[in-house]
């Protein structure tokens, strides 16, 4: 067991509130508050940092000398893309991130866009709007089918609840599997174009990795099952913008439920406003109440099973040790290692 109390560098973003189990984490470690401007400060000597903040770049700005005891980063949110630059990769610097704190919130909703969708909720809010009373038919959700790319924890949790309701469902991910027990069959993501012709829903949950930015291209949208429905919960990146609003202007795809961007806030000026079919959330699809606690109670059990580490640990035993330790080539957590 550690002789000393490390010290942990809490990076924080202004005007949001720190860990709610803070005097918890007191009693572990010596605090060191910090935002992304002062950071600099606060790393020399940490043992660890926290990315309270959940998407901040500031630790490349100051990894060097100032980062020489640094020895585990934890990123409180499920994708590190914003963290993984080269230098921490080739470290010995273990990364953790908060897998399973969100795959059941994302989950329902993207089960809640297929329905409303489906049962065309958001046409029918137009129309009370406006007073306007129009019958109309709608989509029996339990006959579609979905594509969902990403077979993570997220992606499993989202497979098991369309499933639950009765949706055909399979898998996209890094490499193709004939049976998987929860997507029934994984095709490869190599051959999007070749597959999403035959959904009616293509769910894009992959993490952010060189391989997976851009996926979801112009050929692959041109592929798509016309009037197809596009739901984006995982990173804005993966998906090509533009291509995305030609297809939608067109009317070859039919809707699209978006939740994050490749900028954000979404800029006022975009089209993806205005769109017909287009569902607009403000990368809230994890946000379940509570989220902030759950995040709070990850933190101090990998900080409890750290301080049970002697001082002497290496980077592998660190490794061993700490839950939800992600694959820093890979930029997800490996299966093995959940």
């Amino acid at each position: 067991m550690s002789t000393r109390r490390p010290v942990l560098a809490l990076l924080g973003a202004p005007g949001v509130a720190p860990p709610s189990n803070l005097d918890q984490l007191a009693e572990l470690a010596e605090i060191r508050h910090c935002v992304a401007d002062d950071l600099a400060g606060a790393l020399p000597g940490a043992d660890v940092l926290v990315l309270w903040d959940f998407f901040s770049r500031a630790l490349a700005d100051n990894w060097g000398e100032a980062t020489a005891s640094l020895r585990w980063v934890h990123v409180c949110a499920a994708g590190v893309d914003s963290l993984l630059f080269d230098e921490l990769k080739a470290s010995d610097v273990v990364v953790t991130n908060a897998h399973g704190v969100f795959d059941r919130p994302i989950a329902e909703f993207v089960l809640a866009s297929i329905l409303a969708r489906d049962k065309r909720l958001h046409e029918s809010m137009a129309l009370q709007r406006d007073h306007v009373w129009k019958h109309r038919e709608t989509v029996g959700t339990s006959r579609s089918s979905a594509l969902v790319i990403g077979t993570g924890g997220i992606g499993r949790a989202t497979a098991q609840l369309l499933r639950a309701v009765g949706m055909h469902v399979v898998g996209g991910g890094r490499t193709a599997r004939e049976s998987d027990p929860d997507f029934g069959r994984v095709i490869a993501t190599a051959d999007l174009a070749d597959h999403v012709g035959h959904f009616d829903n293509v769910v894009t949950i992959a993490p952010l990795t060189p391989q997976t930015a851009g996926m979801i291209d112009a050929d692959v949208l041109a592929a798509m099952k016309p009037g197809a429905h596009l739901i984006n919960v995982g990173r804005g990146e993966l998906v090509d913008e533009p291509a995305l609003i030609d297809a939608l202007r067109s009317g070859h795809l039919g809707a699209a439920s978006l939740d994050v961007f490749a900028t954000e806030p979404l800029p006022a000026d975009s089209e993806l406003w205005d769109l017909p079919g287009v569902a607009i959330s403000a990368h809230m699809s994890g946000d379940a109440l509570g989220w902030r606690e759950a995040l709070s109670e990850q933190v101090l059990e990998n900080l409890r099973r750290y301080v049970g580490l002697d001082d002497a640990a290496d980077g592998g035993v660190l490794a061993e040790t700490l839950v939800n330790v992600v694959d820093k080539e890979r930029g997800y957590i490996s299966a093995t290692r959940r």
